[in-house]
């Protein structure tokens, strides 16, 4: 999994894997879900992130 975030545009891109994107769905504003040809999630655009998420620079991962 890979996260970029481009501040002078305020989007943030979670990348899932490197499959082709196939195909773009906005499933709620400013939410953009990638998929494969196969249906599988590639990765998920958020526009206006610092909108949406606050601080889309401060990153914390867990393992459960």
């Amino acid at each position: 999994m890979k996260l970029k975030y481009d501040k002078e545009q305020d989007v943030l891109y979670i990348s899932f894997n490197d499959e082709p994107i196939f195909e773009s769905d906005e499933e709620k504003q400013g939410i953009i879900l990638d998929y494969s040809v196969s249906g599988g999630v590639v990765g998920i655009e958020i526009l206006e992130a610092s909108k949406q998420l606050g601080n889309p620079t401060k990153v914390e991962y867990e393992v459960a």
